[in-house]
């Protein structure tokens, strides 16, 4: 099994505007850090560069972020031991604070690309339902053999 994970972000303003323009021009450099982490498997891809941004329909300002990972460590190191960690830290400066979750993790079988469709159902589900073996977060993580055994998993954490 592979861990996918998306997180969404609300921006303060156009992608091309100009209190936008640091994270734009940070979009390329943090993307090639990703794509050569160790453990990296696949990331959805939209547009071409700078702003390599995905189209969809949920919403003008919403940018998303959804990859696939060999294992919870090397999301983590990636996330919080790279280039990407300078980013995380800055997001204030680009992004509307938001209470509800905005990044969601599940396990999926080796091969799988996740569709952006899948991804935001999880994170819906999150949402929903809170952590759980089908969308779970860094801190309420489910290994992957708890969510082979989904409902159990669950309880048992109750």
């Amino acid at each position: 099994m592979h861990l996918a994970q998306l997180n969404v972000a609300h921006l303060l303003a156009p992608i091309d505007s100009e209190t936008l323009a640091g994270f734009v021009a940070l979009l390329e450099p943090v993307n090639a850090v990703s794509d050569t982490s160790p453990g990296f498997v696949w990331r959805l891809k939209g547009g071409e560069l700078p702003t390599d941004t995905v189209q969809h329909d949920y919403g003008d300002h919403l940018v998303t972020n959804l990859s696939v990972w060999e294992s919870r460590e090397a999301l983590w190191n990636f996330v919080y031991r790279s280039v990407h960690l300078d980013v995380l830290r800055r997001r204030r400066e680009w992004f509307l604070r938001v209470a509800e979750p905005y990044s969601v993790m599940w396990w999926v079988p080796e091969g799988h690309e996740p569709p952006l469709e899948e991804a935001m159902a999880r994170l819906d589900l999150l949402r929903a339902e809170g952590p759980g073996p089908h969308a779970f977060t860094f801190k309420d993580f489910y290994d992957s053999s708890e969510a082979a055994s989904r409902p159990a998993a669950a309880e048992e954490r109750k």
